[in-house]
């Protein structure tokens, strides 16, 4: 795989989350929380299994610690992002989550010790500032749905950095953890499901439709590209492309949900995507590079 195939791959996946909020909105209409990833992992798991048996012979015991990490990572994630959903608008669900790009340099700072660049504290105050002006209503005050979706994104810049780490482990299969993290998920999710909820089926039509893609393309695919795209780009490029979420997934709300944003809040997702940019573009190389002679 080159660099240009796994960019256009993680593409892929992020319209595919874009997507992801509205199908799980509708699936919410007959499920509860925790029976929907129960399904969306275990399925997609098991899809994943029956596919390429013969990929996941010969596990090595790091890779299972570290997609049970993952997966605990995971479970977090869409413990936020799907109660979040119940609780905000799509378009701030989508905004919220995007945020992992703007998290995970500052978490890795404090558990990995590598030190920020100085518009990290920039780009920390668009975010803020962005934050402040898409999900606060008339009150001031966050909604319970905003708040789980910034859970979300804390959650999965953890997992970004746990990912990283597994995948330049000489031990670690990237194709096995990918498929083993939806597992571990899954079992997670099985669980509280059995013990907080009274699991059932949907019956109409759409929702399965709803349920099959968000298992397919969703979970399956999106994870397990994500683990193998990981290898072949860096980490500036993977964060520009995962800023491209919370665009597809309020054009996606606009387009199908009707939904329309408030002034301010327009302004508050403007600087959200402008915060993730920059924070992610060497501006200065940019400026610098000089223009060919004619």
């Amino acid at each position: 795989m080159t660099r240009l195939k796994a960019d256009i791959s993680l593409i892929l996946v992020t319209l595919g989350w874009g997507i992801s909020y509205l199908l799980t909105d509708i699936c919410l209409g007959e499920m509860e929380p925790l029976t929907l990833n129960a399904l969306r992992f275990s399925g997609a798991f098991v899809i994943a299994f029956l596919m390429a048996p013969k990929k996941l012979a010969g596990i090595s015991g790091t890779t299972i610690r570290f997609s049970a990490l993952i997966g605990a990572a995971l479970f977090v994630v869409y413990i936020g992002a799907t109660y979040g959903i119940m609780y905000t608008s799509l378009s701030n669900a989508g905004f919220l989550c995007g945020l992992t790009v703007v998290i995970t340099p500052v978490l890795g700072f404090f558990l990995f010790h590598k030190k920020p660049e100085k518009k990290i504290i920039t780009v920390l105050f668009m975010a803020l500032v962005g934050i402040a002006l898409l999900t606060m209503g008339e009150n001031m005050r966050p909604a319970l749905g905003d708040i789980l979706c910034i859970m979300c994104a804390f959650a999965y810049a953890v997992d970004l950095l746990i990912t990283e780490k597994a995948v330049n482990k000489q031990d670690v299969n990237a194709y096995q953890l990918g498929v083993c993290q939806l597992g571990f998920t899954g079992i997670f999710m099985t669980v509280s499901a059995f013990i907080f909820e009274e699991p059932h089926l949907p019956a109409a039509q759409g929702v399965w439709a709803s349920l099959l893609f968000l298992t397919v393309f969703c979970t399956g695919v999106a994870f397990i590209v994500q683990a193998v795209a990981q290898q072949y780009t860096d980490a500036s490029r993977v964060g520009i492309i995962f800023a491209l979420e919370p665009v597809f997934a309020g054009i996606v709300a606009f387009v199908f949900a009707g939904e329309v944003l408030r002034g301010k809040a327009y302004i508050g997702a403007v600087l959200l995507i402008l915060g993730i940019l920059y924070m992610e573009t060497d501006v200065k190389s940019l400026l610098g590079r000089k223009r060919p002679h004619h």
